[in-house]
């Protein structure tokens, strides 16, 4: 594996999860690999669990990491080419990727979408700008559209808690006071359709996300009727992707919060969330409370999915 940014990346997922519980079952086993190599972690955007989780995944390996938050000690930086640099940005993003690439052997990279720009966002133009200029192997801590650890991490929870070889996995959309991007669910549903589980996908009008990424997904207006027999129920905002709405708030509806009452309608469904979560937005207290929320063993495996991809480019430096 040369670069980790969507599910094609981590080749057949049966390994990859069979590869993650190994890990997790021993997790200090590989400590050699990382022995005297350099991670870079290179943030844009504020991050918890994405940190953490990585930092501490290439602890495990034997690594050494720097942290870098761009927005925070850093020069502002231009990513834009052709630009006449006599504003607040001090570097150009062409210059620093190569520096930033001859300190470390890896380099994660997390940028959100704008949601200004369909067009630069789909493209993913600043985690391109350092899989092209990095000369090192580049991994994905979220990029605009997609969000692989995360779903990664899913993954392996829905594989350690389901009670059926293929059970039912609802993604719903939950009301938000911010415009979120589509990179969750957009990559939740990119993961979740490369497996055999009966995938739903419900939304309101108006919340259609890329065709590319719903795929063979069944979308179901009716989050009431898209619940019915549930095994997992995948509550996430995200903003209108569709034109001339891209980036939008479109409803603030809070019918479409996840509550014990939608819950009751599922086969005794486990709840998840990527979180961070806006308690009785997205879902009220007593859901994300109850012995069916596996919301802090996904965010676990969140150490476990970055540890695999990390020591897969580990691998591949030798």
């Amino acid at each position: 594996m040369h670069h980790f940014t969507n599910v094609t990346d981590i080749g057949p997922l049966d390994l990859a999860v069979k590869e993650a519980l190994e890990i997790k079952a021993n997790r200090f086993g590989f400590k050699e690999l990382g022995r005297d190599k350099t991670l870079m972690m290179i943030f844009f955007n504020s991050s918890l669990r994405t940190r953490l989780s990585t930092q501490k995944a290439a602890l495990n390996l034997g690594m050494n990491v720097i942290v870098l938050d761009v927005n925070q000690g850093a020069w502002k930086l231009e990513t834009e080419r052709g630009v006449i640099m006599d504003g607040d940005k001090a570097e150009h993003l062409l210059e620093a990727i190569p520096v930033m690439g001859s300190y470390c052997d890896i380099i994660g990279v997390r940028s959100f979408a704008g949601l200004k720009d369909k067009a630069e966002d789909y493209e993913e133009r600043v985690i391109n700008q350092f899989i092209r200029y990095s000369g090192r192997p580049v991994f994905s801590m979220e990029a605009a559209t997609r969000h692989p650890l995360q779903s990664f991490a899913d993954l392996i929870t829905i594989e350690e808690f389901k009670t059926k070889e293929r059970p039912k996995v609802v993604m719903t959309w939950a009301p938000h006071p911010r415009a979120l991007p589509q990179a969750v669910p957009n990559s939740f549903a990119e993961w979740m359709n490369a497996t055999d589980y009966d995938f739903v996908i419900t939304h309101p009008e108006g919340y259609e996300l890329a065709p590319e990424f719903v795929g063979k997904a069944r979308v179901e207006y009716d989050q009431r009727k898209a619940l019915e027999g549930a095994d997992f129920v995948y509550a996430k905002n995200w903003s209108a992707y569709a034109d001339p709405n891209y980036g939008k708030i479109l409803s603030t509806d809070r019918a479409w919060t996840v509550d014990s009452e939608k819950m009751a309608l599922t086969d005794n469904a486990f709840f998840m969330h990527c979180l961070p979560v806006r308690r009785n937005m997205i879902v009220t207290d007593d859901v994300i409370e109850s012995d069916r929320s596996i919301v802090i063993p996904e965010a676990a495996n969140r150490e476990i999915s970055a540890q695999v991809v990390i020591k897969r480019l580990l691998e591949g430096l030798k």
